[in-house]
């Protein structure tokens, strides 16, 4: 049986070395870029990610070109701790929270797809535009290239991994439109600074409109003694107020945020530095998608942000990606043909997703900031973990349950985890023989 995957990052490689494991040998993949670069900038996989990736013998690899984050620290713009928490190991986990660029982890990633799928199975230079499921059941998918030109190819089953703007989600639900802005502008960027706090912990500041990330993602300092550190800085727009919408989505001139953002030092982390440091800060729309009423059609499914683009609170978006592709992949190892596995697929995994999106569309557990910005009670004793019925402790705790990251969770084996066996699963259509 092929499966052909619509995208070759993380969701996707991820989605072919989890089906490899479950004994599946024929998968091709197709992705739009001209070549796969490492692109992006950091990202976060909780330990339940981590935990998957070391159930495909990746955790080492990865963690190789990864921080191992210890702490969360919410501050309030004037540098007052709202809330602090320990993260990873430092909770009590089996496995860490990484602290990586994503390109990093798409090349360790690629790596493994050609090492043990060949060195042809990943095609660049091959947008999905169009698709149908023929009378056999197969499916028959249009690829375009950037001559213009088109070409056909046919699979037992199609997965859609293939990110926000999912060429695949397009032809399953043709009047969607375009993602969801969700009144949010974000600048993005990477800086070499000296280590803050501990050297491994992750920061988030700011109030009701401004609001700060950083957090490093390289183990070590270079030779200068700085360290390579992934920031992002979003502006919330309230209804009514006038939005320049003109310089979206290209470099940024940072002059705007150094003025909004002067003065704004976290620990031992000055805001204003960070930013400087950075090389071609990038501006973008805060953009997720609507949660979808289905995601599988027959032998055609979706995962990560093909499925269920969420705004980017709480490091969710990379690790329930990878999260997707494990329950993909197990539920076609458990089932007699690939329609009944994708329909136990989403089964398992879409309404836990669409309650995440919600979440992160109310600041999932950000709104932590938000909260002590309204009350401007910052002055008293930082809670802390260890505190379980204050209501910033629960916002943290109702949160990791969600995302399935909570210490109980997470340490637990994987319910995806599957030895790999030669797999003889049907395609659509195609019955037992009697």
């Amino acid at each position: 049986m092929r499966i052909l995957i619509a995208g070759a990052g993380v969701a996707g490689l991820t989605t072919a070395l989890s089906l490899h494991a479950a004994g599946l040998d024929d998968i091709r993949l197709v992705d739009a870029a001209p070549e796969i670069r490492p692109l992006g900038a950091g990202i976060n996989l909780l330990p339940n990610a981590v935990r998957e990736l070391a159930d495909l013998g990746l955790d080492a690899a990865v963690s190789a070109s990864a921080v191992s984050t210890t702490e969360l620290v919410y501050f309030s713009r004037h540098g007052d701790v709202i809330w602090r928490e320990p993260r990873g190991r430092a909770a009590g986990h089996r496995w860490p929270q990484l602290s990586v660029h994503r390109g990093r982890l798409q090349m360790v990633l690629l790596a493994a797809v050609q090492e043990r799928l060949g060195g042809r199975c990943v095609r660049a230079d091959a947008r999905v535009t169009d698709f149908q499921v023929l009378p056999t059941g197969r499916v028959r998918v249009t690829l375009v290239h950037r001559t213009g030109g088109t070409t056909t190819t046919e699979a037992d089953a199609l997965v859609g991994a293939d990110g926000i703007r999912s060429g695949v989600r397009r032809v399953l639900f043709p009047d969607e439109g375009p993602p969801v802005w969700q009144r949010q502008v974000v600048w993005r960027g990477i800086a070499r600074i000296p280590p803050f706090a501990d050297g491994r912990s992750m920061v988030v500041g700011g109030d009701s409109t401004w609001k700060v990330v950083a957090y490093p993602i390289a183990p070590q300092p270079d030779a200068a003694g700085l360290v390579e550190t992934n920031w992002a800085v979003s502006r919330t727009f309230v209804p009514g107020e006038d939005v320049d919408r003109a310089g979206w989505d290209r470099v940024a001139d940072p002059a705007k945020l150094l003025a909004a953002l002067d003065g704004w030092v976290f620990g031992s982390l000055d805001v204003s530095a960070l930013i400087t440091a950075a090389k071609a800060p990038f501006e973008q729309a805060m953009v997720d998608r609507d949660p979808l009423p289905r995601w599988t059609f027959g032998p055609v499914t979706l995962v990560g942000d093909a499925a269920h683009a969420m705004c980017p609170m709480g490091s969710n978006g990379t690790t329930q990606a990878i999260v997707d592709a494990r329950a993909l992949a197990s539920a076609v190892a458990g089932h007699p043909d690939v329609c009944t596995a994708f329909t136990a697929y989403e089964r398992d995994r879409r309404d836990r997703m669409t309650l995440l999106q919600t979440c992160n569309r109310a600041l999932g557990p950000e709104v932590v900031v938000a909260m002590a910005d309204r009350s401007r009670s910052v002055t008293r004793p930082c809670p802390s973990a260890s505190d379980p019925d204050h209501e910033l402790a629960e916002v943290s705790r109702r949160y990791a349950e969600l995302g399935g990251f909570d210490v109980a969770t997470a340490n637990a084996a994987s319910r995806y985890s599957v030895r790999r066996r030669p797999r003889s699963t049907r395609p659509a259509g195609q019955q037992a023989a009697s």
